[in-house]
């Protein structure tokens, strides 16, 4: 029978007000416990991947190894994690994220514990390469994880979230890591880290959702992507300005000892000022950062090369010093957020290829810096290393020019 035209529309209605609460009902929630766990794993990578920075000289000295062959430490990881950022996304294609991401830190679990207790140099340099995988995996999933573990409108908060945790370990790794060095030995300092990353292990496994996979990437994306002249560019330009930092950063602590003469106390304030100075850069280039990214390519090599520089005139000085690692570490943060942002605009249609291949030459770039650096240190001496990291930051500076090369085209 016909029903009123009246009773039909309330009908009508009812069924849509049903059918938007069953979809409601039917997205999942923001699995916010999940994002902190993240967080806490970046803060853990970060702090195990470059605290060797401010225990070079004592663990040098504990495995009978000159300074030079103890940074080859984060070299080797940066090694392994270049493989494993372009190896991991394609494999992780076929399999559940979740159990790629505690794979990925049931590994920094034991990289730390064959790096504390190893007896030697060779033991020390295979913890650090399982380290290296750990990196590459998880950085190369990051950011496709957290699209999947809230709504879409929650994804900036979430990444800022996740990013929030290598702001903290940048800021505080270092010095804690090396006063407790100075207090315990370093090998404390790495023991001291293992059950905080057994319980982010414990938390992945409850807090990460299934992630099932979605699509496979092959590398055929990524071929087509380096063809392309402009992209391909960049990348190198990318690689000399993160060559530049950590040809300095690596083998900053024998710096501050030898010329500024900077003793435990000093250096920890030190490496503060520099991890703080990081929270200002994030800020900054999250709050200015917008539109054409292009004119600030270079700013990165630039600031930080000229630091560099500053640093080797007026090295013996603490103010002076304070001032140029101030500005350093701001820049220093700020340089991920500004060339990430050029990806984004410039490689839009491939985003995952993209940052497959971006996090490969960054990690390229921390090996370069860090052999680089170290031949330098052995061979010659350490003036000598921070004059090539200044060479680098030319070098990019010249490859960038305006940002117009490394700019799409239209």
């Amino acid at each position: 029978m016909p029903q009123p035209l009246g009773l039909r529309c309330n009908n009508a209605g009812a069924n849509q007000v049903g059918a938007a609460t069953s979809e409601a009902a039917n997205k999942p929630a923001a699995a916010w416990g999940a994002v902190l766990s993240m967080a806490l794993c970046v803060a853990m990578l970060i702090a195990s991947e470059f605290m060797p920075v401010s225990l070079l000289t004592p663990m040098a000295a504990g495995l009978h190894a000159t300074e030079g062959q103890t940074g080859q430490a984060i070299s080797i990881s940066g090694l392994f994690a270049v493989a494993a950022s372009v190896v991991v996304t394609t494999v992780a294609g076929t399999l559940n994220r979740k159990w790629v991401l505690v794979a990925m830190t049931a590994f920094m679990l034991l990289s730390l514990v064959l790096v504390a207790a190893a007896p030697n140099f060779a033991v020390l340099m295979t913890g650090r390469a399982l380290l290296g995988i750990c990196i590459g995996g998880f950085w190369s999933l990051a950011t496709a994880v957290i699209m999947r573990l809230v709504p879409e409108g929650d994804v900036p908060r979430a990444l800022a979230l996740m990013y929030g945790g290598q702001a903290i370990a940048a800021a505080f790794a270092a010095p804690i890591g090396s006063s407790l060095g100075g207090m315990f030995g370093w090998r404390a300092v790495f023991w001291a880290l293992t059950p905080i990353v057994a319980i982010n292990l414990v938390w992945h496994l409850i807090a990460l959702p299934s992630l099932p996979a979605r699509q496979r990437q092959d590398f055929r994306t990524m071929f087509g992507l380096l063809r392309r002249p402009y992209f391909r560019r960049g990348l190198i330009a990318a690689m000399l300005s993160w060559g530049s930092a950590f040809a300095m950063f690596t083998y900053l602590r024998p710096f501050l000892e030898q010329v500024t003469g900077a003793d435990v106390t000093t250096l920890s304030i030190l490496l503060l000022v520099l991890g703080c100075a990081g929270f200002a850069g994030t800020w900054a280039s999250g709050r200015f950062l917008s539109g054409n990214v292009a004119p600030l390519l270079r700013l990165p090599a630039l600031l930080m090369g000229a630091c560099t520089l500053g640093l080797l005139l007026l090295g013996g000085s603490v103010i002076a010093t304070s001032l140029f690692l101030a500005l350093w570490g701001a820049m220093n943060t700020a340089m991920l957020v500004i060339w990430m942002t050029w990806m984004s605009q410039n490689v839009d249609d491939a985003p995952e290829a993209a940052g497959s291949l971006m996090v490969a030459a960054i990690q390229t770039s921390i090996l370069l810096g860090a052999v680089v650096g170290g031949l330098l240190l052995d061979g010659m001496t350490i003036s000598a290393t921070f004059i090539g990291s200044v060479v680098l930051a030319c070098l990019a500076i010249a490859l960038i020019g305006n940002g117009s090369r490394l700019l799409k085209p239209e």
